[in-house]
């Protein structure tokens, strides 16, 4: 921690009344010694991440932070008020302070530092070493770990702090390697101590976020639990390994900024709080997910289709990280999708197909007149449709690179968009901006730059690169291949486009809203994306659509046909299966398939083909891209449409139960008597001596 303080970065004598004047004070020492370049500027970084959450900690200490592009290097300052500040800690003002700048973009090494500092703070023989301290050249010794803990104290008080500094023998705030005595283990199953993984972070992600990790690992070594910490910092985070999350007990959530990947947690008995609380009360958490474990709560599961926000895990191989990249992208790209194309479909049904032709409403609307709204709802529809392929090129970009890879993203995107490179163009464009994000991340920049590269030099460089790229070299070839498929796609006729159906139910209905599902609905959306698709394009919708209401209908009607075969919980789940298929929400088919995926999977994907291949024999087009059995009015061939999504679900229905019938049957007892369920309910659903109803 050589270069992150010096003794002119230290007042051990700070005038000031106010966290303001304080945070100024040395501030002004920064700029001194040439770590901060404007003062003003980064005072005004300090006082915004004020406002996000008060920076004053339990136990004395105030810890204003930022990240600035005013900070030359990652830098320390440390000041001992004569009168202690108000930082708004719950116990009272602050005697210690600690000014924590970091530059924007500031490598994970440094903030490596940074966050080691951090966790010190939560050791009360450093903090009680630095009250004591006289000399301005050992306080920053002793922040930077040159010099024990206990020497400073004895130099100070004559020995008289011996027994608080006696558990720090190495360098500053380094915890007693013994540790606390630990209860015996034997609080998880099997006589092994309990297990959790915490997620911690902040808005800057510098200092609570680690000091929050600290706290909750020292409150479970006293509680003999063993505790892993995800620190979510503003250097990216390191992802805990899937199997100490699978093998965990409960889970803290520590946090003031949206929990990462937060569905990797779920099903576990979970404690949601404040980063603060883990500070300040860890034990408190611990006894409380405790509790939780010992009580059976758990949390819900992660929503089907939830985006994926993540570059891979580390052990992934290439396929999985392509696979998890692309998938972010299609799971941001969804929503603009769907409130876009309903707009439209809105707006069409409101004002006709020629509504599209209308002039900008921004200087002709009359609230009085109808045709006014639709061409309203049309324009803003053509706006939302528009980020289509930005948001998918941006968010591809955003899972390889992380933030920094969305300028350069939304850049390529809207480049392919200009150049008539659709859907394909997005693709390609976000798989390069990552790529190219990535690169320029690992080249070595001079301490003085660190600060503009995430601000300035990244999204320069990158988005340059992209767009050159793809406005030169990579776009053209990548429209020339849209072009071609959309021209494919309209010129399919007769057992050709049958099997495009087919292909496309068979997608839709396999993994119920998963990503070979995405993949076809993006395929769908793709080719409505524009100002003029064709015949084949709608089509193509149209057959999207309809095999991906199939499954759940399929569900809610089999349970009607023969409920006996279904728990009481898949009866119910069969009611809310109508409205969801009815929608379009594929989803709705996952508790069915959960529960016996060898039978209701196949039975799906059976009358999903049905369904596809008929849509395109009957020629049915859609203009929207969601919105169901709703946005009939909007389909060509309405009638042949509906026939097929009945004759679909027909199909689906009838196999299931065949195909649970059967299982039935072979389980019969010996007796002759009736299995009835082959998932019986449980013995909560069914009142004593009740049979289970036909």
């Amino acid at each position: 921690m050589s270069q992150l303080i010096n003794a002119d970065l230290v007042d051990l004598d700070l005038t000031a009344n106010t966290k303001e004047e304080a945070a100024r004070s040395l501030a002004e020492r920064m700029v001194a010694e040439g770590r901060v370049t404007d003062l003003e500027g980064f005072l005004a970084d300090v006082a915004a991440r004020e406002t996000q959450m008060p920076t004053g900690l339990e136990g004395g200490i105030g810890i204003p932070h930022c990240r600035s592009a005013h900070v030359t290097e990652p830098t320390l300052a440390f000041g001992r008020p004569v009168t202690p500040v108000d930082f708004g800690a719950t116990d009272g003002p602050a005697d210690l302070i600690f000014l924590i700048a970091a530059p924007d973009g500031a490598d994970s090494d440094h903030l490596g530092i940074l966050s080691s500092l951090a966790r010190h703070l939560a050791d009360a023989d450093f903090t009680e070493a630095l009250r004591t301290v006289a000399d301005p050249e050992r306080a920053a010794a002793l922040i930077r770990g040159d010099e024990a803990a206990e020497d400073a104290a004895d130099e100070a008080t004559d020995g008289s702090a011996d027994g608080a500094a006696a558990g720090s023998p190495g360098g500053a705030g380094e915890p007693d390697p013994a540790g606390p005595q630990a209860p015996e283990e034997g609080s998880g199953e099997g006589g092994r101590p309990f297990r959790i993984v915490a997620v911690t972070s902040c808005p800057t992600g510098i200092a609570h976020t680690y000091m929050a990790a600290e706290s909750l690992e020292r409150a479970g070594q006293e509680a003999g639990a063993e505790v892993s910490v995800e620190t979510q910092g503003s250097a990216g985070f390191d992802r805990l390994d899937p199997a100490v999350i699978a093998a965990a007990d409960g889970v803290i959530f520590a946090h003031d900024v949206e929990v990462r990947e937060k569905e990797r947690f779920a099903g576990k008995p979970t404690v949601d709080a404040g980063v603060k609380a883990a500070i300040n009360r860890p034990g408190e958490l611990v006894a409380e997910v405790q509790g939780k474990a010992e009580r059976g709560e758990v949390s819900g599961t992660a929503r089907p289709g939830a985006p994926v926000d993540t570059a891979g895990e580390p052990g992934d191989g290439y396929g999985t990280r392509l696979r998890k990249w692309l998938m972010t992208g299609v799971s941001y790209m969804v929503p603009f999708v769907a409130a876009g194309g309903l707009l439209i479909a809105v707006s069409f049904a409101i004002g006709g197909y020629e509504i599209a032709d209308a002039k900008s409403v921004a200087d002709h609307f009359a609230w009085t007149e109808l045709h006014s709204w639709a061409a309203l709802f049309n324009q803003i529809g053509q706006l939302a449709f528009g980020f289509l392929v930005p948001v998918l090129a941006g968010y591809i970009a955003y899972g390889m690179a992380d933030r920094p890879g969305l300028v350069p993203g939304f850049v390529g995107g809207a480049v392919a968009v200009e150049i008539g490179a659709g859907f394909l163009g997005g693709l390609v464009a976000g798989l390069l901006a990552g790529a190219v994000v990535t690169a320029v991340r690992r080249v070595a920049v001079p301490p003085v730059l660190r600060g503009i590269m995430p601000v300035v030099v990244i999204p320069l460089l990158s988005s340059a690169v992209v767009g050159a790229l793809m406005f030169v070299l990579i776009g053209k070839p990548v429209a020339t291949a849209q072009k071609a498929m959309t021209d494919w796609l309209g010129g399919l006729t007769g057992t050709n486009a049958v099997l495009l159906g087919l292909l496309i139910g068979l997608m839709m209905c396999f993994d119920l809203g998963g990503p070979v599902n995405k993949v076809a609905y993006t395929f769908a959306t793709g080719g409505i994306a524009t100002s003029d698709p064709g015949h084949g394009s709608l089509t193509v919708m149209a057959t999207a659509m309809a095999a991906g209401m199939v499954p759940p209908l399929g569900m809610a009607l089999a349970t009607v046909v023969r409920g006996r075969l279904f728990t009481t919980a898949e009866r119910e789940n069969g009611k809310a299966a109508w409205v969801l298929g009815a929608s379009f929400i594929t989803e709705g088919a996952i508790p069915f398939a959960a529960a016996d995926p060898l039978r209701v999977i196949p039975s799906s994907m059976a009358g999903g083909a049905v369904t596809g291949a008929l849509t395109m024999a009957f020629g049915s087009t859609l203009r929207a891209p969601h919105g169901g059995v709703f946005v009939v009015p909007l389909i060509g061939s309405p009638f042949q449409y509906l026939i097929a999504i009945a004759a679909g679900t027909a199909v689906t229905t009838g196999l299931v139960v065949l195909l649970k019938g059967a299982r039935v049957r072979r389980s019969r007892r010996p007796d002759g008597s009736d299995g009835t369920h082959e998932q019986p309910a449980a013995p909560s659903e069914q009142p004593s001596g009740a049979t289970v109803p036909a």
